[in-house]
């Protein structure tokens, strides 16, 4: 034995496919064993690996690691521990001479966010979360008729369902402007662009590469993004430095009818203003994060006609595992 992957079933709570992913990935390269412990299994890894010291490279998934459990795989030439937020066990092996790997970035699930992203766009900007649910029970969203069968301009008319108070209709035309030009920003932008929409993004963080490749205009101000914003994106991780990043003067600079799009972290915003605002009807909001999760049941956000929502589940597709996955055992040397 000299490959072995080894899960611990909540590691698999968290990426349900990447441990296999993982496995097939070495399987087409040589012979890779596997090993996936039981739910209630509290040992160290050297206590439920048998012949640990013929382990040439191995990842360790979930499985707590001491420094007595270093000592048994003696061949080791490297490995990669995923532990939660914690690179404690890959200090231990560094500390013998191993090499240790780690994800660099998030960057395997910036497709899955971004085209999330773009999918509650397209909802935001139809209500076509909403008009599902209600033609469940209720048949007058079929009826497309004007008041007394008379049509007034600018209200409901022929196969015209959307809400005229808020951002609608196409992408195309539309001024989206971006909070962030990382895997995820920038794949959002490149979306839109496509899409035909006038797109501005500002990431005081970002290369310039990274404002061409998606083809968005790149904005120096942040105060200035806000201001013409008919859909606005705050696409950053939260962090420190980025909590509260999009300040209550930001949301309240935002033009009345604008649909912010929530696909990150909520709380890069100002969200008792933000809520404010949707609650005031002023602002339309499309989000799979929020400040509170899960959401209450009498949260006043729900059921709403100008908010889209879902349970924060934009990132881990099947897809995202893989690439999970793949990131990671890109870094191993090739057999």
């Amino acid at each position: 034995m000299t490959s072995l992957i080894v899960v611990h079933p909540k590691f698999d709570g968290v990426w349900p496919f990447a441990a296999d992913a993982l496995h097939t990935r070495w399987l087409s390269e040589g012979p890779a064993a596997f090993l996936r412990l039981a739910t209630d299994e509290t040992r160290s890894l050297g206590d439920v690996v048998d012949a640990p010291a013929q382990v040439t490279r191995m990842v360790v998934l979930g499985v707590p690691v001491t420094e007595r459990c270093v000592e048994k795989f003696a061949a080791l030439e490297e490995v990669a521990c995923q532990q939660a937020y914690s690179d404690e066990a890959g200090d231990l092996f560094r500390a013998r001479g191993v090499t240790v790997y780690r994800h660099n970035s998030e960057g395997f699930w910036g497709e899955s966010v971004s085209e999330y992203a773009l999918a509650l766009t397209l909802c935001g900007l139809r209500r076509i979360p909403q008009l599902h649910h209600q033609i469940l029970s209720d048949l007058s969203p079929w009826d497309y008729a004007p008041a007394d069968g008379v049509g007034l301009a600018g209200q409901r008319g022929q196969q015209y369902g959307d809400d005229s108070r808020f951002t609608n209709g196409t992408v195309a035309g539309k001024r989206i402007r971006i909070v962030g030009a990382g895997n995820i920003g920038s794949r959002y932008a490149s979306f839109v662009k496509m899409l035909g929409a006038d797109v501005a993004a500002w990431d005081p963080f970002a290369a310039e590469p990274a404002f061409h490749r998606a083809g968005s205009r790149r904005e120096f101000h942040l105060d200035r993004l806000v201001q013409d914003a008919e859909i606005f994106v705050p696409m950053v991780p939260l962090t420190d430095s980025t909590r509260g990043l999009v300040t209550a003067e930001h949301i309240r600079a935002l033009p009345t009818g604008c649909l912010v799009v929530l696909a990150t972290r909520a709380n890069i915003c100002d969200m008792p203003t933000l809520r404010e605002r949707v609650l005031a009807d002023e602002l339309a909001l499309a989000g799979d994060v929020f400040d509170v999760e899960p959401l209450p049941l009498d949260d006043p956000l729900l059921g709403r006609g100008n908010v889209v929502h879902s349970p924060h589940n934009a990132g881990r597709t099947v897809h995202a595992n893989e690439r999970w996955a793949g990131a990671l055992a890109d870094q191993f040397r090739p057999r």
